[in-house]
């Protein structure tokens, strides 16, 4: 990677954090510069917009995720709770991107509604995929189902309500997808 790369990464990186502490409203591009230790315009020198920057941040959480499950290799009968372990996984140590995918589909502007919706109908498509190909039945809905238990188990997660997912295990006595 290329200096700039990297400066842009950095930025990336540092906004993952200042978004996830303030939600996209509260936070700002100089937070961002900040916590970067860069200045404001050399934030715009990479992103047109804060929607750009928060696109980008959250591009790397959904892409995280994304990867993660086509990565997974698991007999038909211990893919879900494999890639419920894995989730689990990203949970703990990429935490403010999950806040990020959580938080991104409450926000109102038109252009990160879109993207959101187009990075969740990506996985989507890739379980019900994956889910097919492995001969789970009812691929969608097994897919639905599980996006489903991921927020909830984000909500749960973000609120410290464990009890929200009293009936969901992940074989180990922890909560998962």
């Amino acid at each position: 990677m290329t200096n700039k790369e990297d400066r842009k990464e950095q930025i990336i990186d540092k906004a993952v954090g200042v978004f996830a502490e303030r939600g996209y409203y509260k936070a700002t591009t100089a937070m961002v510069a900040k916590a970067a230790g860069v200045t404001q315009p050399y934030v715009f020198h990479f992103f047109a917009n804060k929607e750009e920057l928060f696109k980008a941040v959250i591009d790397r959480a959904f892409s995280r995720i994304y990867e993660t499950f086509a990565a997974i290799e698991a007999p038909a009968d211990q893919l879900i709770e494999t890639m419920g372990h894995a989730f689990s996984q990203i949970i703990e140590t990429h935490r403010d991107e999950v806040l990020m995918v959580m938080q991104a589909h409450t926000i109102t502007e038109a252009g990160i509604r879109e993207h959101v919706r187009n990075m969740f109908r990506k996985i989507y498509e890739s379980l019900s995929v994956k889910f097919e190909r492995a001969g789970i039945e009812e691929a969608k809905g097994t897919a639905a189902h599980f996006i489903g238990t991921g927020l909830l188990i984000t909500v749960a997660e973000v609120l410290n309500l464990p009890e929200l997912t009293g009936g969901i295990d992940d074989g180990n006595g922890e909560a998962g997808c």
